[in-house]
């Protein structure tokens, strides 16, 4: 019992207290520059030098890299190549004019582009087709009609033809043509064609109203024929393509997006050219709370000095006084990136907060955040209801970047252990677990598998394991650490259901067995889905 105490004593001395090692943090930071794109049109994650969409878990660990024995947490999109094969931009361009190019992106011609692009404008600025198309212009009913599950695929639909204008270029959705029965009976198929042989797979949860999800929106800047415009990159590429609006975007967001485009020439403030680095604006990131309704826009920047900055923010917030913070970002590199390093806070706090399973947690511009609140809550309700938590059980939350679970767990358990490898995160996990009042949680900056691995060597106890990994899936050393501590239960959350059907194997030889598998529809329109699956200690 002396050994125990002593062993506790020596993890506490090495835990990440909320109140007196933030300075250990910073002194680890790692450069996340490398791992970081918010590009909206890729949602996505670079694997085996392909775009690999992830619907949003970007902001996220899907898109973490590779360090070492272990994953440095970056945003949730992927990087975006800036070639095409062995072509560069310009020779795509001049490919897309000749007649195989024609043929080859489905007679989507320049004119016929252009046309498109038009049509999206006179599309978008239409009140009644908003409301329509998703019967939410950004007030309280449409919040309400967002918010109901459905445990099965809706009957009845019929095929339909995308009303999107851009869908056959954009990338961002992988189901642009079919009902959203259809969509998710793929989703379906697909999960239990992985899965089903291991134990029963539950019915996916879906959407009432799969549209306008996202509280995370981003938009490019660019110049072409005398006009700014903005919008996404073409699949694969870094060609431009004009979007006004966006079916799977909250609607406010992009209408803040399209004023910041038609302030720019006023104001004389130049787009950036990629290619020859000349310019200043790059890019739109706008976070929304979805309860609280607060927003954050962050203006990428080539440079830190802004022309007429303070009038810019005036006419801005006349525009649109809901806006509660604005953030500078500049991101002076040759790089697909998104975000740079340097912030500054030009109004209100640089953050916003919102609810999620009645707790608040704060969002900054890098914060990882769920991109789809609604199904945020059915996921984490289910994670939780998975770990049968009885108020007196140790839990690890392994990968647990913010501490969204973690948070949220522990007010039904006796301690929660957070690990997280991204010195950023756990920064932010510490101010949410203070938001929120939560005294029984700890966080530390390590590698999950190595820290499992030395509780186990100093004889300490796990009653759950809580876990979310990469889309890259689990480490074999953290599922082999996960048979040495031997908790009863292993609750987990996976974006990518292929590395996780190879994960259950692994876990398989380590003792466990799977109960079932309940899969979400995170990312609506996209192919990737959410899937939490409960794994129990076998008798021995």
């Amino acid at each position: 019992m002396d050994n125990r105490k002593n062993t506790r004593s020596d993890m506490r001395n090495s835990k990440l207290h909320m109140e007196n090692d933030r300075s250990e943090i910073r002194n680890g930071k790692l450069d996340m520059r490398s791992g970081r794109s918010d590009t909206r049109n890729s949602r996505s994650e670079i694997e085996n030098g392909k775009l690999d969409m992830t619907g949003g878990r970007s902001d996220r660990r899907n898109s973490r890299t590779d360090k070492g024995n272990g994953y440095s947490r970056a945003d949730e999109k992927g990087w975006i190549n800036s070639k095409v094969g062995d072509r560069t931009k310009k020779n795509v361009q001049k490919w897309e004019k000749s007649e195989e190019g024609k043929k080859t992106f489905g007679k989507w011609n320049k004119p016929e582009r252009e046309n498109a692009n038009k049509n999206a404008g006179k599309w978008s600025k239409s009140e009644g087709t908003r409301k329509n198309a998703g019967k939410w212009n950004g007030q309280e009913e449409g919040r309400k009609n967002i918010g109901k599950p459905v445990l099965s695929p809706v009957k009845g639909s019929k095929k339909h033809k995308s009303v999107c204008p851009v869908a056959d270029i954009c990338g961002g959705c992988s189901y642009k043509e079919v009902s959203y029965e259809e969509h998710l009976a793929e989703k379906q198929k697909m999960v239990n064609n992985l899965l089903k042989s291991f134990a029963a797979v539950h019915p996916i949860q879906g959407m009432e109203n799969p549209t306008y999800y996202r509280n995370k929106v981003h938009a490019v800047f660019d110049y072409h024929k005398g006009r700014v415009i903005s919008g996404i990159y073409e699949e694969s590429t870094h060609h431009v393509i004009p979007v006004d609006e966006c079916f799977i975007e909250d609607p406010n967001a992009d209408a803040i997006i399209r004023d910041i485009r038609g302030l720019l020439p006023s104001f004389k403030i130049q787009t950036y050219d990629e290619d020859t680095g000349y310019g200043l604006f790059r890019h739109v990131l706008i976070r929304t709370g979805y309860y609280t309704k607060q927003v954050l826009v962050v203006l990428v920047l080539a440079s830190p000095i802004m022309p007429s900055r303070n009038n810019f923010v005036k006419a801005l917030l006349k525009l649109h006084p809901e806006i509660t913070s604005i953030v500078i970002n500049v991101n002076d590199k040759k790089t697909s990136m998104v975000l740079g390093d340097k912030e500054t806070v030009i109004y209100g706090k640089g953050y916003i907060e919102d609810k999620l399973g009645g707790c608040t947690f704060r969002i900054s511009p890098k914060s990882f955040y769920q991109v789809n609140p609604v199904q945020t809550e059915y996921l984490y309700q289910k994670a939780l209801e998975l770990a049968q938590l009885t108020g007196s059980e140790r839990v690890v939350d392994a990968y647990c970047g913010t501490g969204t679970i973690g948070i949220l767990a522990s007010e039904k358990a006796g301690e929660v252990i957070g690990v997280e490898l991204n010195p950023d995160a756990v920064r932010d996990a510490i101010t949410n677990a203070k938001l929120n009042k939560r005294k029984n949680i700890w966080f530390y900056q390590k590698d999950a598998g190595e820290f499992l691995v030395q509780m186990a060597s100093q004889g300490e106890h796990v009653d759950v394991v809580i876990m979310d990994p990469p889309r890259s899936g689990s480490s074999e050393d953290f599922i082999q650490s996960i048979g040495t501590i031997a908790p009863d239960r292993v609750v987990y959350v996976s974006c990518n259901p292929e590395t996780l059907a190879r994960d259950v194997k692994l876990l398989k030889k380590q003792g466990y067995r799977p109960e079932g598998f309940w899969p979400f529809d995170m990312f609506p329109w996209t192919k990737h889905v959410e899937t939490v699956c409960l794994m129990s200690r076998k008798e021995k």
